[in-house]
């Protein structure tokens, strides 16, 4: 399958993380994504070197920024139960705007057309690092990753398309 475009219609699917009372929850991508502005941008794993200290806290440092451009949610998916989400979040205590969503299965990862075969290290099936700009479920801004690369996607990579 063809990675996600620009000009895609954002696939529906089904994630899971844990509400503020320690439920875990499921929920649709389409309902946090229909006729709003969000960027969802997605990780190789959770606790990972790159990821940790590079990736997410650049969502999390820019989050206002990202807010006051009319983004209505900013949400990090990764191959990861919701139990590693829920803790990996804990790490970031600043964090007011940044969902973490799991993909345990990788089945939404798949349905991108951006999964990472890392078999071979040990890992599965991965995501590769991405971040996707969204309008009303259409890819306005599709930055994907090659390998193990951080070029394209960070925050201030999405700032420059809004």
């Amino acid at each position: 399958m063809a990675p996600i475009a620009v000009g895609d219609v954002l696939p529906d699917g089904k994630l899971a993380y844990f509400d503020e009372q320690d439920q875990p929850q499921d929920v649709s991508v389409h309902s946090l994504a229909a006729g709003k502005k969000v960027i969802l941008f997605g990780v190789p794993g959770a606790f990972t070197p790159t990821c940790s200290l590079k990736h997410v806290p650049g969502f999390v440092e820019k989050a206002e920024e990202l807010k006051s451009k009319g983004v209505a949610e900013i949400l990090c998916i990764s191959v990861n139960d919701p139990f590693v989400m829920k803790a990996w979040a804990k790490t970031y205590p600043e964090n007011k705007h940044v969902k973490f969503l799991a993909d345990g299965s990788a089945t939404y990862t798949h349905a991108l057309g951006l999964e990472l075969d890392l078999q071979e290290k040990g890992l599965g099936t991965r995501s590769r690092r991405f971040a996707l700009l969204v309008d009303d479920l259409k890819v306005k801004a599709a930055n994907i990753e090659g390998g193990g690369e951080f070029t394209v996607s960070s925050a201030d990579d999405i700032l420059k398309d809004l």
